[in-house]
């Protein structure tokens, strides 16, 4: 044997020593030093660029990636390298277009389907994402996490049937409990409606966090939050402190700040309390779901504002309780929520919000000692150019 290709040989065993070791660095040393005596090898090419990305300098990999894959086109995981860097840069069509290869290439492993499935999602792609989930089943018909995707791209076409089967299948192959019961009871109309599962609603607004305020003001005109404030403004009254329930990226602490004292913000999304965070209007931003911080907190407010939040919330019978007991005598308590379309008090909608009628929301008034001191019939915002209607209170 050629003594170039001997050492090739040598530093490249080496190299995979350390990377399935978990020695990223030493073993790029090593595939690096080994394509110096073997320069072109897809082997060593696809192996370098593997550890570069995995290393994190994509950069520098994507080059021995493309090489690699040009030099053997059914390099499994250089493709894959490929493909993630794409869904890294939000490329989604040249992403789908690997993940195509890919499933060529390995037509029983279901995963490179459900990547892109989700890949069409992000493009509004509803029934290529429902081909792509259907081609996952065809690998592997107990993958649950497919039957659960093929359900909810079901649930959005309004196949409300369709999709009940698919959750349903979705937990009798082992699929995530709490998440597709929430599913299931979003088309099916239970008699006990479950909470939100605090794992869904989190990474739901962090990775939507980056474009939420553009998406919501600009694409689903919202409106609710100027909406909601617009009568206690026009009242020009002035709080020492002010809770905001739910605050999101800021859109109601920008028109609280001129009229608080002190404003504090609550959310469930870490990356959405960054994006509040960058406003300077806040004196502290609060890391939790709503029940579970208003359970525990002892700080009173004059002000307490939820502006379209409660649709992630479902039952409030304990949010009221909690708010009643934070509220300082002749505080206001001023929310939204979505209306039911069924006729039922409280209602898990197929668009996974929930709707709480007028009559829920008097209720609970009655029952922790408030006062509906107004209310008023709006729209919060659109979906798909329809109006969605809600209800505006003022409670005290």
């Amino acid at each position: 044997m050629d003594d170039s290709l001997q050492r090739a040989k040598h530093h490249f065993s080496l190299g995979i020593e350390h990377f399935e070791s978990g020695r990223l660095e030493q073993a790029r040393v090593e595939f690096e030093t080994a394509l110096q005596f073997a320069p072109g090898r897809p082997s060593l090419l696809g192996n370098l660029g593997i550890t570069l990305f995995q290393l994190g300098r994509r950069d520098e990999a994507l080059p021995y990636l493309q090489a690699a894959t040009e030099a053997d086109p059914e390099h499994v995981e250089a493709w894959t390298c490929l493909a993630l860097d794409c869904e890294a840069k939000e490329a989604w069509q040249q992403a789908i277009k690997i993940f195509e290869r890919l499933c060529a290439l390995r037509p029983k492993q279901a995963s490179f389907a459900m990547r892109k499935g989700e890949c069409h999602l992000r493009l509004g792609q509803m029934q290529e994402a429902l081909h792509a989930f259907d081609s996952a089943l065809v690998a592997d018909l107990e993958h649950a996490d497919a039957w659960s995707a093929r359900g909810s791209v079901l649930r959005e076409l309004h196949k409300l049937e369709e999709a009940a089967h698919c959750f349903r299948k979705a937990l009798a192959c082992g699929g995530d409990a709490e998440l597709n019961h929430y599913y299931l009871a979003s088309v099916s109309g239970p008699e006990v409606i479950p909470p939100p599962p605090r794992a869904y609603v989190e990474t739901l607004f962090d990775d939507y966090a980056h474009s939420f305020q553009q998406h919501v003001v600009q694409n689903l005109r919202y409106r609710g939050h100027e909406l909601l404030l617009q009568p206690l403004l026009e009242k020009q009254l002035r709080f020492r402190r002010a809770l905001d329930l739910g605050c999101g990226t800021g859109l109601c602490g920008q028109l609280l700040r001129p009229v608080t004292e002190v404003l504090d913000g609550v959310d469930i999304s870490q990356a959405m309390l960054e994006q509040a965070g960058r406003t300077g209007i806040y004196r502290q931003l609060i890391h939790a779901d709503l029940p579970s911080y208003l359970a525990t907190a002892d700080e009173k407010a004059d002000l307490i504002v939820a502006a379209d939040v409660f649709i992630y919330v479902g039952e409030l019978a304990s949010v009221f309780q909690s708010v009643r007991r934070l509220l300082n005598p002749g505080g206001w308590f001023a929310f939204t929520v979505e209306l039911p379309t069924n006729g039922e008090d409280l209602q898990l909608q197929p668009s996974l919000r929930y709707a709480h009628s007028e009559t829920y929301i008097r209720q609970l008034a009655n029952a922790f000692g408030f006062e509906v001191s107004d209310r008023f019939a709006a729209p919060l915002r659109e979906d798909q150019g329809t109006p969605i209607q809600g209800m505006y209170f003022y409670l005290r």
